[in-house]
């Protein structure tokens, strides 16, 4: 038997995931409401979090998965891409757990982690999982890409916004709007009850499969700044049109370039995967290209869209397959590719 666990810490959610020959057995986050007040996430008060959670995280994935310390046949982790200090924190106790247990390290990158999550088996559960080659759609607030994936280990990024991601988009569309962060279960919430032909914001011409959302942001705060001009209470009253307009902005933009990219290489297996990947808009857009254009989708559930470190055990047991460990110097990283 080949028992992963592993550890995620990339930004602000510390998590820990116990996988056995492939399924899930547990998987705990414990996330971080510090941020709010500041309308972002801090990194220094990630990382301190991160501190206090990551011991009883872990404890509790062994617990709930039933899995003694000595059993563990591995230690993965996100190494990157993320928040250095936040990193740290994971890839520090990673080596720490690793050396106690003298068993191998297996480093794991945390974009990777988001597209492999549609490999992630439950007990007792019938999974069907995207066949290769598929393409994903990783959308999240530091990511808008689509990646070419042929193999869990042979992934190529064909198109990637050149400025905000989607969700760094609709964060601060949210926090312009003075509704709180983030703002993606706000925007997403308040969206399905607006007229989403209500308003229409400027769309990007970018050539390729490649993306820009600060020309949708920059017409979004322009657009609300004479509004708000002529009435003070103008998002008060029009919130949930301007959250619907929004999202069926961003969406038709990540479905374009995504439909051009499936007929161009003639793939009708599609995924989406990332934070982003949780909303609502999104996934119905999914569901009708599967109607409209015959694809074969695969969605996450909502508990694999955000950072958790199920993606990342998922990872980590194809590597130990192929005994591809990492010394116990790696240093975390805070940018790179997949």
């Amino acid at each position: 038997m080949v028992t992963i666990l592993a550890i995620e810490s990339s930004c602000d959610d510390t998590s820990a995931a116990v996988m056995r020959d492939g399924v899930l057995l547990s998987n705990v986050t414990a996330s971080q409401v510090v941020h709010e007040a500041y309308g972002g996430v801090v990194p220094e008060l990630a990382s301190r979090a991160h501190q206090k959670n990551i011991v009883p995280v872990v404890d509790q994935a062994l617990k709930r998965a039933g899995v003694d310390r000595s059993e563990v046949s591995a230690v993965a982790f996100t190494r990157g891409p993320g928040l250095m200090g936040s990193l740290l924190v994971g890839v520090s106790f990673a080596k720490g757990l690793a050396a106690s247990l003298g068993v191998p390290m297996i480093e794991v990158n945390h974009l990777q982690g988001h597209i492999m999550a549609h490999f992630i088996r439950e007990e007792n559960e019938e999974h069907e999982s995207p066949s290769y080659p598929f393409l994903c759609l990783l959308v999240s607030g530091g990511n808008s890409q689509i990646v070419l994936v042929k193999s869990y280990k042979e992934m190529e990024i064909i198109g990637q916004t050149i400025d905000d991601a989607a969700g760094e988009a609709i964060d601060k569309c949210s926090k312009v709007m003075g509704l709180g962060y983030p703002g993606g279960p706000i925007i997403d919430r308040l969206a399905r009850q607006g007229n989403a032909e209500a308003y229409e914001f400027s769309k990007p011409q970018i050539d390729g499969y490649d993306y820009s959302f600060s020309g949708l942001k920059t017409s979004f705060l322009y657009h609300l700044i004479d509004w708000v001009k002529e009435d003070p209470d103008f998002v008060e009253h029009h919130k949930e049109d301007l959250a619907a307009s929004l999202e069926k902005t961003i969406v038709d933009i990540l479905m374009k370039k995504l439909r051009k990219a499936a007929k161009d290489l003639k793939i009708k297996q599609v995924a989406v995967a990332g934070g982003v990947s949780a909303n609502t808009g999104l996934r119905e857009a999914f569901m009708d290209h599967a109607r409209r254009y015959g694809w074969k989708v695969f969605i996450p559930k909502f508990g694999y869209t955000t950072d958790n470190a199920a993606m990342i055990a998922m990872v980590g047991t194809y590597k130990f397959q192929d005994k591809d460990f990492c010394p116990m110097e790696a240093p975390a990283y805070a940018r790179t590719t997949i």
